[in-house]
């Protein structure tokens, strides 16, 4: 009789820490910012989202985001988070980025660059076509090759595209790549022009992110903090800044730049495991977070921003983010904005 006494007892005990759990997942669901769009899913895996903004028509622009899996691809999400387009079959697309004005041939074209592991290259795609257009094999003669992370930059003077590249590990003051883009004769040239970036150790790199106004370029040294170089070669490979160490739960990954105005604005930085995103003021982020937020997103990798007004949905721009469950979420920026406003 004792024995079945206790036994209940157990179960009761179990089930009551069962109730407490659900409750602490409701309330952290409850204080989270809902998404206003989560997009279909893609087969296997999302990590990292780019925007393109349709030059005619801002609200019909897209969204084009990675499938990382061996097999998987790039898809192309209308601001309804519907599937309007995808290329298939790639060997474990990472991250993308999207830039405007490559010239090849004469004619202009805006395009997504994605790294794609398996083959060891970066491969370049027309926008919003998806069309291929070009490819190259990057981390030539090194022994560690598998690329990561990407980001673009274009010189806003000279109008010169540079492609910068992270890998799944590398060694210190090498870790990630710059190349510069040219047309030759109609084929897509990457000319390496300076290996650099800092890199703790602990883990790995990823997310990298351009300030073209600014002319920096950031990335996640995840579990570190997020270091900060001149994105010009020509303005050398010393670091900058090194900030947000000591203010995530665990990995630091996606970094996205929301411009308020010339020169200032915010950078939200995906604090993974904690499920929130660190805001710093992009003029200073030396500074420290001024606000963590929480997000209905469930480990966020890779995420964008735009600041530019999006139709009626959007009239201060999206904020997308990678989460579990193979899908992108889309957020209203004023959302984010009054979360901003309540911490200061």
């Amino acid at each position: 009789m004792n024995k079945r006494i206790s036994i209940r007892n157990s179960f009761a005990v179990l089930g009551m820490l069962a109730l407490l759990t659900s409750c602490s997942v409701v309330q952290k669901n409850r204080n989270a910012l809902k998404p206003d769009v989560v997009t279909e899913k893609v087969m296997f895996d999302t990590d990292d989202p780019a925007i393109w903004i349709n030059p005619v028509d801002a609200s019909k622009s897209i969204i084009v985001g990675t499938d990382k899996q061996t097999g998987g691809g790039l898809y192309a999400f209308d601001l309804e988070g519907k599937i309007i387009n995808k290329v298939a079959g790639l060997g474990r697309p990472n991250n993308v980025d999207i830039g405007y004005g490559l010239s090849l041939n004469g004619k202009s074209f805006d395009f997504a660059v994605v790294t794609e592991r398996d083959t060891e290259k970066v491969k370049i795609y027309s926008v919003p076509d998806l069309k291929e257009i070009g490819e190259f094999s990057v981390f030539d003669g090194e022994e560690l090759r598998s690329p990561m992370g990407i980001s673009l930059y274009k010189n806003p003077e000279s109008n010169e595209i540079y492609v910068i590249v992270g890998r799944k590990t590398g060694p210190s003051g090498q870790y990630l790549w710059q190349y510069k883009l040219s047309d030759d004769q109609g084929k897509i040239k990457a000319e390496v022009v300076r290996k650099f970036g800092k890199f703790s150790g602990l883990k790995e790199i990823e997310s990298i992110a351009v300030d073209a106004e600014l002319g920096f370029i950031y990335y996640s040294d995840e579990q570190f903090g997020v270091h900060v170089y001149y994105a010009d070669p020509l303005k050398g490979d010393e670091e900058i800044l090194l900030f947000g160490q000591d203010e995530f739960k665990s990995d630091i990954e996606g970094i996205s730049i929301y411009p308020t105005e010339p020169g200032k604005g915010y950078i939200l930085i995906s604090n993974q495991q904690a499920d929130t995103f660190n805001v710093y003021l992009r003029e200073n982020p030396a500074k420290g977070k001024i606000a963590e937020i929480p997000f209905s997103t469930s480990e966020s990798d890779g995420s964008e921003v735009t600041a530019i007004p999006l139709g009626d949905r959007f009239p201060k721009g999206v904020f997308v983010a990678m989460s579990n469950g193979k899908v992108f979420h889309y957020y209203d920026w004023r959302k984010i904005e009054e979360q901003i406003k309540k911490a200061q």
